[in-house]
Parts: C-alpha cells; sequence; structure tokens
C-alpha cells in the first residue's frame, strides 16, 4: 500500500498486520495513537473509477451509521475507513438459537432493509447481535452496489432460520380512549369554520410586498406571513442567481384581499452535464466550462505523486463529472503541484563497456548525459569513473557522468598530406641480341617472343577526411507531448554524443527548441525519451 511506507498509515496508525486484499481494498489491523486496536479498510485509488468507488462507499456508511465505525478519510492521496471492535455474538450464531425473541426478528429485518437501499445484502456486513438489538460491525466495500434480484437471493438464505416467527405488537391498555381526542378536534373544526367562513366573506385587503431578487423559499415566507397564498412557477432569466424570484403576479403594490394567490416565477434553467475536467490544465478547464455557460470555482493545489498528475493538471473536481449542475454553477478544481521524484541508484559500473554502463542507467531510470574521455592503458571505451558514485540514492531522470577509457595518443591537428606510392619494382630487362639491318623496303617492328615493359601505376589519391562544421538544431515539440524526460544526442561520422538538453514533458510541451552545434560529416540529432529513442530531426544550416 502506497500509504504504508514504514508501516505507518496515514502518519496516525501502525500497521500490525495484513487481514485481506480484495481488489483495491486492503484491511489491516492497526495499532492507533492512543494504544487501542483498530481495523483500516485503506482503498488504492488509481483511477476516477477507484474514486467513484470509495465515494459510493463512504455514502453508504453515512446513510447506515455503523456501530463499528470510527472515522471516515476522502482527501488527495488518503481514502480509507476506521472500524472498532463491537462486543456481541455473531448474526448466525443468534439466529440459530432457539427461542428467537420477535424483537430480534424484527430489528434483523430492518437492518437488511436499510442495506438493500445502499445495495448491499446482510452478508456483507459483518453483523453482532446484543440482547436483541443488530449491529453492523464492518461493512465489506464493493466494487459496484448489487441488483435488487441478487440482494433478496443473499437475504433469503441469511434469513432462512426466521421462518415461522411471528412478530406480535402488543395491545396498549386504555386504547378505547383513542375517541376523545376525535371528538375534541371536531368541536374545534366546527369553530373554526365557522371563523373561516366570516373571513372568506368579508376578507381584509393588504399591499402585495415586492420579493423579485429573493430566494424563493424566503420570498414564500413573507407573502404567506402577509396572508396571501403563494404558488411556484419555473423560468430562466440570464445573470440572476439560481432559485431567486424573477418575476410575480401580481406585481409589487398592488392592493389584494388577503388569502389571495399570488404567482412567483423561480429562476430554474433546465440542468447541463458537468464535462470531465481531470488532466487539463487550468485554461483548457476555463474553456470547457465556459461553453457550458459555467464558471471555475476555488482552486486548490494537492501533490500529484500518488495519482501521478504532471504538475498543473487537474486531479479532481466537484461536482463530479457527468453530474447534474445548472448554468452559472461554479466547479471547485484540485490542481497537481507535480510528481515527485522517486529514489533510484546507479550500482558500480566501473569496468563495463560504455554500451553496458549506459543499458543500467536506463535501467535505473537515470539519464547518460556527460561522456569524458581520459587517457589510460585499459580497452577503449571501458569505464573508470562514474557520478553519482555507486549506490548513491539520487531522483529519477537525474544525470549520469561517465569517464571513459581512450588511447594514449591524440589524433593530428589536422589530416596529413596522402603519402607518396614507391614505384613498382621492374623486371630486369632481358638481353636481346641486336638486330639485323632492315632490307629496304621493310618497316622495322618488334621481333616475336620479346618482351614488352609493363606500364608504372598511377598513384591512388587519399581520401579527404571531412571537416568540422557548425550546423543547427530546431524543433517545436508537440502541445501533447507524453510524459517522460527528454534528453538529445547528436550522431556524425565520430558516433553519438549527448547534449547538454534535459527536460520533463511539461517544460517542452508546444515550446520551440534550438541550438548550434559542431559536427563532423553527415549529422543527425536525435530526441530521447526517457532514454529511448523519440523522433529524428534533420539538422539546418547556421
Amino acid at each position: 500500500m502506497t500509504a504504508q511506507d514504514g508501516k505507518v498509515i496515514d502518519g496516525k496508525y501502525e500497521v500490525l498486520r495484513e487481514l485481506s486484499v480484495q481488489g483495491p481494498v486492503t484491511l489491516s489491523e492497526v495499532r492507533a495513537a492512543e494504544g487501542v486496536t483498530r481495523q483500516v479498510a485503506w482503498f488504492t485509488v488509481a483511477s476516477p473509477a477507484d474514486r467513484q468507488a470509495f465515494h459510493t462507499y463512504r455514502a453508504a456508511l453515512r446513510a447506515l451509521a455503523p456501530a463499528g465505525l470510527t472515522d471516515v478519510v476522502a482527501r488527495p492521496g488518503a481514502y480509507y475507513a476506521v472500524w472498532q471492535p463491537v462486543a456481541g455474538q455473531p448474526l448466525d450464531t443468534a439466529l440459530s438459537q432457539k427461542g428467537r425473541a420477535p424483537e430480534l426478528a424484527e430489528g434483523v429485518q430492518a437492518l437488511a432493509t436499510a442495506l438493500a437501499a445502499q445495495g448491499y445484502a446482510l452478508d456483507d456486513a459483518a453483523v453482532v447481535v446484543e440482547g436483541t438489538e443488530a449491529r453492523v460491525a464492518y461493512l465489506t466495500p464493493l466494487p459496484a452496489p448489487r441488483t435488487p434480484e441478487d440482494i433478496a437471493a443473499r437475504n433469503a438464505r441469511t434469513l432462512a432460520p426466521l421462518k415461522g416467527v411471528r412478530v406480535k405488537r402488543p395491545r396498549e391498555p386504555g386504547g378505547w380512549l383513542t375517541f376523545v381526542p376525535g371528538l375534541l378536534l371536531l368541536g374545534g373544526a366546527v369553530y373554526l369554520g365557522a371563523q373561516a367562513t366570516q373571513i372568506y366573506l368579508n376578507p381584509p385587503v393588504r399591499e402585495v410586498l415586492g420579493v423579485g431578487g429573493q430566494e424563493a423559499r424566503a420570498a414564500a415566507r413573507v407573502l404567506v406571513g402577509a396572508g396571501f397564498r403563494v404558488n411556484f412557477t419555473e423560468g430562466q432569466a440570464g445573470g440572476r442567481a439560481i432559485g431567486s424570484i424573477i418575476r410575480q403576479e401580481p406585481p409589487a403594490g398592488t392592493n389584494l384581499p388577503v388569502g389571495r394567490l399570488v404567482t412567483l416565477t423561480v429562476n430554474n434553467p433546465p440542468a447541463i452535464e458537468v464535462p470531465r475536467l481531470e488532466e487539463m490544465n487550468l485554461a483548457q478547464a476555463r474553456d470547457a466550462l465556459k461553453d457550458r455557460a459555467m464558471t471555475v470555482g476555488k482552486v486548490v493545489k494537492v501533490d500529484g505523486t500518488l495519482t501521478s498528475t504532471p504538475e498543473g493538471r487537474i486531479v479532481a473536481q466537484l461536482p463530479e463529472a457527468g453530474s447534474s449542475a445548472q448554468q452559472g454553477q461554479s466547479v471547485q478544481l484540485m490542481v497537481s503541484t507535480g510528481i515527485r521524484g522517486k529514489d533510484t541508484f546507479l550500482p558500480n559500473v566501473s569496468g563495463m563497456t560504455f554500451e553496458q554502463a549506459r543499458e543500467y542507467a536506463r535501467a535505473a531510470g537515470l539519464v547518460v548525459t556527460t561522456v569524458t574521455p581520459q587517457p589510460s592503458d585499459a580497452r577503449e571505451g571501458t569505464v573508470l569513473e562514474q557520478s553519482p558514485a555507486p549506490f548513491a540514492r539520487v531522483k529519477v531522470g537525474s544525470p549520469v557522468k561517465l569517464t571513459v577509457a581512450a588511447p594514449r595518443y591524440s589524433a593530428p591537428s589536422r589530416p596529413a598530406d596522402a603519402l607518396p606510392l614507391p614505384p613498382a619494382p621492374l623486371p630486369e630487362a632481358p638481353v636481346v641480341p641486336a638486330e639485323p639491318e632492315p632490307a629496304p623496303g621493310e618497316e622495322p617492328g618488334t621481333p616475336e617472343g620479346a618482351a614488352v615493359p609493363p606500364p608504372t601505376p598511377e598513384e591512388i589519391p587519399a581520401e579527404p577526411v571531412a571537416a568540422p562544421r557548425t550546423v543547427n538544431f530546431a524543433y517545436t515539440f508537440p502541445a501533447d507531448l507524453p510524459e517522460g524526460t527528454y534528453t538529445l544526442v547528436v550522431r556524425d561520422d565520430t558516433g553519438e554524443r549527448p547534449l547538454d538538453f534535459q527536460y520533463d514533458a511539461a517544460s517542452l510541451a508546444g515550446q520551440p527548441a534550438s541550438a548550434a552545434v559542431t559536427v563532423t560529416g553527415d549529422a543527425v540529432f536525435v530526441v530521447q525519451r526517457d532514454g529511448q529513442d523519440f523522433i529524428t530531426v534533420t539538422p539546418g544550416a547556421p
């Protein structure tokens, strides 16, 4: 349970042992501050549906007022009910005994009716009997209320031992005297009727008071106090309070006999459905409410860690989404102050390769932001030092700095010119006998079988080395950017290296980002989310 870190619930109840876990509800035996033993039913609220289930359970507890209930807490991050032991024997034991009192049967049936009204059966509650009184010691939370058919079937099995028990109502002594008040009432009615007839035939005349703008019940009390009858009708008027009087007939100042009817028109515009505002920011919530002719009411800042709600987003609302409301009604909002970072650690990665160390950092929820090469006799790319230190507690998303081994030589400051290739060795020319002088009219030529010297090979030029250049990173992040920690790396002919860029989604959503970076050869920028590639951006000209 999230709220039981350190075996203490809500800072008040020390957990002795865990009794049961049913869905999002964990029942634990605890010790309160005063040293007494209690039971706490803790609700793990991870979604609006879980929150609605808790509020339904709380409404049932308020209606039933169980004897074992001592406290119900409902606030962001803490939803639970506290129960105390209740003396008595279990209901099934009491019903199995002979000679059951009719009063007990009446009490159990009344309790079953009250539970059914809240969607619960008798076997959903731990019922104990003391004397002839049945009391609820604990009510098991349900994900949803039971159907009437299911409740009837379950209660029939539980109440089977009560079949044949007659409920007798004793007669009260002196019942025959009940006709005396009737006679007195009859005499009074005759007298009052005579007085009413006199008033009806000769009613006094009074001025109708103006009640426009007043609350309906207050306006009715004023007119009834003046002797008039009041009738309500509904209407609507913009800019007027709901439930206030917007019109009266006859109008104020009219002289009217006492007892006549005054019709009041109450401002009651048609009901509208409250929109869902959770996960929105305040600006979006105002726009959504404005479309329904509603307004933002009180705004409360709460911690969003338990609900994983980012800073500035709405955690809860009142009235809840889908409920009925009136135009002009305000909605109270609970806004997240952000998610508190959770602690993590990086093990000792010294001696690992850079790729292995980076994978360990990602698994721990950390981001490698700085890699510093250091000349060493170790194998190139081996991790020599790390920050934070091994197993040091840090926040999730914190940066990691690694020092990796590099060869003990440095590259030349500028590319060296291509070295000339030595000439290929030539075979020794064979001794060729002197050629005879060609006869007149013959062409000189190469005799058959004579060796021809091979051509001298051409020099192969060295491949040119790309010179460093400066490019621009320019990108506008989408407004619906997923949650996470975002970093930026550049990949060019020299490999991949991280840049000084690390922000959460709330800081980047809808915002442009740009930077000038020196690269070698072909290069691309890669935006990474929680250490994984998110989007590739082609650099632009500076």
